[in-house]
């Protein structure tokens, strides 16, 4: 195989016109790049130099090596750019896992901002399955928005908001009345599902269980939509996160709980053992700004 060490000395000699001369630009004595030439001539099997006067000129075989000598110096400097570009977060890719209401209100400002500070990273964008979380552990995700904690080993959580369930309920309910309800106002009333099992319902069914009941559930529906849907022709009442209310129901009414309010932890899940990542960092900056504001 040939050693492309060899072949940059090789290209020196050429581009200098003696060895010589190649010496003193590479910072070796003479010999050593005779040396190195002869050992480049040994593994290339023909003479790669010449002798002219005083210097050297390459044969055919010499002038090829460092025509590609040139062509792999090219591309050893690029790739010194590209890895600098990368390590200082000007460019690379980011592969991020999100759940639907997360994305309006958190994701879209943060990719925004990620693209006008570090235009040429580019994101991957997937909404989530049932448990993302799998995903970043194994590295096919950088990141992963999930609610509730996590055992998962692996997996370092950055918690960016606790995102409290408001009530909503029927527009001519006589608690719509009022300004805010309490948790234990619900506890006759007929409910109508607003979350798959997981920890979304976890966190609604912990906070009805500390306020000393448990709510009976009439129908179910796959989405906030369709549960706003359901509370507004009478059906029942449900709780919804707030930022799951982006698009409201004219025919409900949303109060505020007390007594204890329910809520959600949403996380930012990152595997614990990445390397740092500027891109990364300033994406989690930016989601911990849209969580703020």
């Amino acid at each position: 195989m040939l050693d492309v060490r060899r072949m940059q000395m090789l290209a020196a000699v050429v581009s200098n016109g003696s060895v010589t001369a190649a010496a003193a630009r590479l910072g070796y004595t003479p010999s050593a790049i005779s040396q190195q030439v002869a050992s480049l001539e040994k593994e290339a099997g023909t003479e790669l130099l010449e002798r002219v006067g005083r210097g050297v000129r390459p044969t055919a075989a010499g002038l090829l090596l460092t025509e590609y000598a040139d062509a792999i110096g090219r591309q050893v400097a690029e790739a010194e750019t590209a890895l600098g570009d990368l390590l200082a977060g000007r460019t690379g890719r980011l592969s991020v896992r999100y759940f639907a209401t997360a994305g309006a209100r958190l994701v879209a400002p943060a990719v925004a901002r990620l693209r006008a500070e570090h235009p040429g990273v580019q994101i991957d964008l997937k909404l989530t399955g049932p448990d993302p979380l799998p995903d970043v552990r194994e590295g096919r995700a950088d990141l992963a928005l999930v609610v509730g904690p996590s055992d998962e080993d692996g997996v370092r959580l950055l918690h960016l908001l606790d995102d409290p369930y408001l009530a909503v309920l029927p527009a001519a309910h006589p608690l719509a009345a009022r300004r805010s309800i309490r948790l234990t106002d619900l506890a006759d009333e007929p409910w109508v599902g607003s979350e798959w099992p997981g920890p979304c319902l976890e966190a609604q069914l912990t906070a009805c269980a500390t306020a000393g009941f448990h709510p009976r559930f009439v129908v179910d529906s796959e989405d906030y939509a369709t549960a706003q849907g359901f509370v507004a022709a009478g059906l029942g009442v449900t709780l919804i996160p707030r930022l799951g209310l982006g698009g409201r129901h004219p025919d409900v009414a949303v109060r505020q709980i007390r007594g204890p309010e329910p809520s959600r932890a949403i996380h930012a899940a990152v595997r614990e053992t990445a390397l740092p990542q500027p891109a990364l960092e300033a994406f989690v900056e930016a989601l911990r700004d849209a969580a703020a504001g």
